[in-house]
């Protein structure tokens, strides 16, 4: 019998260490030790249940031997698997009064016996929920059967055991969620912190103190209102009254940096409950501000994308087919299609009948290679309409260096394309006959010129150039309209004779000129073409009711051994003409090797001026216009000048009258109009000084149709301002009527250019057209301020010219001052601007750069 005193000690021993949290080991034996003060004959084992593997394994005790201890581990549960076995089987008390003897042990008898046991009594230890915990048992060295009592301590033992297995069951439990929360706390990449229901911190992690740049000693006990930006304090206490209330919320506030700056939190705020009442609040945070950077600049990005005048579209480069996954509004309305017609689709949608293939090959393998690619391609709208597009593609790259992205911009360029086409149709065709001009005829002889030197099966090359007989008396007498229907019908009839690779063209005036090759039979086949000529052009043309008849000289030239450049074609075919023209005209004339030396110059000349055009031979003088009173630079004229390879400077009286004849004056007026005002742009960009620069214009040019958009391309590609720009023309411009010019000056007016009249006084009816004119200035030819002080009369004109410029709002300049007494003179009769020698010679743009704003005589008396 056992006594209860000591019993109790050792049960309550068992509970503190169970409280403390003792090894469960030393618990389990102390427990053994107590239960064999009830029960002092039995060997007390425990084995404890691992339900993962659906076995029992015995608690190490020195009641039994290491051996034996080892052996019974890991022993699966059964219903005939030993004592604990079936025990923890069947969840009910199991006796074995004699292992010997008992079935359930045949696979441990051996073992058993060599530890010297005969009984085993075993009851299973179980949670309150019938949940095997493992067993309890007791061994004996004799065989025995338990007692009533014996029954009531085995099961009392193992009540005591499932409560110690239990209580460290939870407890082990509680410690790794324990540990779970605190390593989630603690390494949390965001801040996340304890509140308590006012607000204050109470524990913090250190991802907080990176964020907020305070340690936690300065924020535990502190109210978080301390660092957040004033103007953000109402919404994050609202946020937290919140969570006090029960609600989980995620918002963006604004922080105060330890440093002082402000900073972008997104937090999220939740209450902490404890049987069904909160006890503070929980709170997560981060910094979004590097985020929010990002998004407003890709926000600003988009929206500039969106509001660009450029089509862009950006592609997945990481999805098959490359989809667009963006476009803005202005690709929808370069090509029409609408935003859900373009999203998710491949760009090739663009690509019609004629977009070149090779365009198309070019941006493939720029995508390829993951490079920039720039190209202009022919592309269609939705509606068919095919359109210049020129497109540039672009990569994009991630962080990692891999090509997410392509991004294309495209501009349609199409009005740019017609304008450069007929600029390019301008600068070769005569714009009224349609027939390609002299430098399109030039080209293309000296193409064809040495085609043919490669080989006789070609043919034999011929040049015709025809004059018309008597066209001058028509323009005279029928006017400059009528003349032109003239030649108009003339180059259809010559093109009606000719088919390619024959060529027709105007050169100048009534000049025309055929370019052919001939294979057979040379004299018989030009004779008929130019005896089918002539009859051709002899047919009468009606006039405003009135029939009028024309006849034409030709001059014929070919290609022979003698003829060593193509020119000399050209020129030959002129020394025909000339002899036609002497024999009668209305006749052709072969060339027979005559020689003349001024028409050779004068057609190795126009070869000469076609070829500077092209190679850049000219440049611009400058020579400035200045105040009467002053002697300060208010302008400048600007003056070409052709510097020849072999011959050095040409005058201008030389080839402009020849650029005049074959109409080059309109390509070489178009260089001259264009430089001026780049290089006088560039020039007020870089001085304090600001000057106007005045452009002489042929009246060639000035009456052509077309003019007025190469005044706008300079303006626009130079960025010149318009009020810096002054045209110069002569009242030759009126020979095809006053309305059209009228207009025309009317509407450079409008746009800010001014147009001065040069040489005025010179010309014809200058009174009776210049109140109508939409003019500012006047220009007083040298031939009348060389006379003035020497003729009275002249010098009465002068000051009538000057006093009626000045009543109707104009200035006046005179040209070709050269001497003081001009200049006084001048002065005296209020004349406005001078311009001359006396203050400066015309000059390259760098010397006009060293010039001071006043030019005193004395400074330029000597030149």
């Amino acid at each position: 019998m056992y006594h209860e005193f000591p019993l109790l000690e050792a049960q309550q021993e068992i509970h503190e260490l169970t409280a403390a949290g003792a090894p469960l080991t030393t618990t389990l034996v102390a427990l053994i030790e107590w239960a064999e003060l009830m029960l002092p004959d039995a060997l007390v084992s425990i084995m404890r249940f691992d339900p993962a593997q659906n076995t029992l394994s015995l608690v190490p005790s020195p009641r039994f031997s290491a051996s034996y201890i080892a052996q019974m581990q890991n022993i699966e549960i059964g219903p005939a698997i030993g004592t604990c076995g079936r025990a923890a089987f069947k969840k009910q008390l199991v006796v074995t009064g004699d292992i010997d003897t008992d079935p359930n042990w045949k696979d441990f008898r051996e073992l058993a016996r060599a530890e010297g046991l005969r009984a085993c009594w075993s009851m299973p230890i179980l949670s309150a929920n019938d949940e095997v915990l493992g067993t309890f048992a007791t061994y004996y060295r004799r065989p025995a059967t338990p007692s009533q009592n014996a029954q009531n301590s085995l099961a009392r033992s193992a009540s005591l055991a499932a409560l110690v297995l239990v209580r460290h069951r939870d407890k082990q439990h509680h410690r790794t969620l324990s540990e779970w929360h605190r390593s989630l706390f603690v390494n949390h990449p965001d801040g996340v912190y304890e509140f308590d229901l006012n607000g204050h911190f109470q524990r913090c992690n250190s991802a907080l103190e990176s964020i907020t740049g305070y340690p936690a000693s300065n924020l535990i006990g502190a109210h978080f209102n301390q660092f957040i930006a004033p103007s953000f304090q109402e919404l994050t206490q609202q946020a937290f009254d919140n969570a006090c209330r029960g609600e989980a919320i995620t918002y963006e506030t604004v922080g105060k940096h330890a440093n002082g700056h402000h900073y972008h939190l997104e937090i999220t705020n939740f209450p902490v409950v404890v049987d069904d009442v909160i006890v503070g609040v929980y709170g997560i945070c981060r910094d979004v501000t590097e985020r929010k950077q990002q998004t407003e600049e890709m926000r600003l990005l988009k929206r500039g994308m969106e509001a660009s005048p450029s089509g862009i579209i950006m592609v997945d480069a990481q999805q098959a087919g490359m989809p667009i996954v963006f476009a803005n509004p202005a690709f929808s309305r370069i090509t029409g299609y609408e935003h859900g017609e373009i999203i998710g689709n491949n760009s090739r949608f663009l690509h019609g009948p004629e977009t070149a293939p090779e365009a198309i090959d070019a941006i493939r393998a720029g995508m390829c290679e993951q490079r920039d690619v720039s190209i202009t391609l022919l592309n269609y709208r939705k509606d068919g309409e095919p359109f210049w597009n020129h497109l540039v593609v672009s990569p994009v790259f991630d962080q990692s260096g891999t090509c997410s992205h392509f991004i294309g911009i495209h501009q349609d360029i199409t009005h740019e394309k017609a304008q450069e086409a007929k600029l390019a149709y301008q600068a070769t065709h005569d714009l009224l006959t349609g027939l390609p001009n002299y430098s399109a005829f030039t080209e293309r002889l000296a193409s064809r010129f040495q085609l043919h030197a490669l080989g006789p099966h070609l043919g034999t090359l011929v040049v015709m150039q025809l004059d018309l007989d008597g066209f001058k008396a028509i323009n005279d007498g029928l006017g400059h309209h009528a003349a032109n229907r003239v030649l108009i019908t003339v180059a259809q009839r010559l093109e009606g004779l000719v088919s390619p690779p024959s060529m027709a063209a105007r050169l100048v005036g009534d000049e025309f000129a055929l370019l052919l090759s001939v294979k057979d039979d040379l004299d018989a086949t030009i004779n008929l073409l130019a005896e089918r000529i002539l009859t051709t052009l002899a047919e009468p043309i009606e006039l405003e009711g009135q029939l009028v008849h024309l006849s034409a000289s030709i001059g014929i030239a070919c290609d022979t051994a003698t003829v060593v450049a193509p020119y000399s074609l050209l020129q030959h075919a002129d020394l025909a003409l000339e002899q036609a023209k002497r024999q009668g005209r209305n006749t052709w004339q072969w060339y027979r090797g005559r020689k003349a030396e001024s028409v050779k110059h004068s057609v190795a000349m126009r070869h000469d001026l076609h070829t500077a055009l092209i190679e850049g031979h000219f440049e611009l003088h400058y020579q400035p216009l200045v105040d009467a009173m002053s002697s300060r630079i208010r302008s400048v004229e600007a003056l070409v000048r052709w510097r020849h390879p072999t011959l050095g400077l040409i005058a201008p009286g030389e080839f402009i009258p020849l650029a005049e004849q074959t109409g080059q004056i309109i390509p070489l007026g178009r260089w001259v109009l264009l430089q001026a005002c780049r290089e006088i742009a560039a020039l007020n960009e870089q001085s304090d000084r600001v000057l106007s620069v005045a452009v002489n214009i042929s009246s060639l040019q000035f009456c052509r149709d077309g003019f007025l958009d190469e005044v706008k391309y300079a303006l626009k590609a130079t960025g010149l301002p318009p009020e810096r720009l002054e045209l110069e023309v002569t009242e030759s411009v009126l020979l095809d009527g006053t309305d059209p010019i009228i207009e025309l000056m009317q509407t450079l007016k409008t746009m800010g250019v001014r147009v001065a009249l040069d040489d005025f006084g010179t010309g014809f009816s200058s009174l009776s057209y210049l109140c109508d004119l939409p003019t500012h200035k006047v220009k007083l030819d040298r031939r009348f301020v060389q006379k003035t002080l020497e003729n009275r009369r002249m010098a009465a004109i002068v000051q009538g010219v000057i006093t009626m410029a000045h009543h109707m709002d104009m200035q006046v300049v005179a040209e070709g001052i050269e001497t003081r007494e001009q200049q006084e003179d001048l002065t005296r009769r209020h004349c406005d601007l001078l311009q001359g020698y006396l203050f400066a010679r015309p000059i390259p743009l760098e010397e006009l750069k060293r010039l001071p704003d006043h030019l005193p005589v004395a400074l330029t008396t000597n030149n």
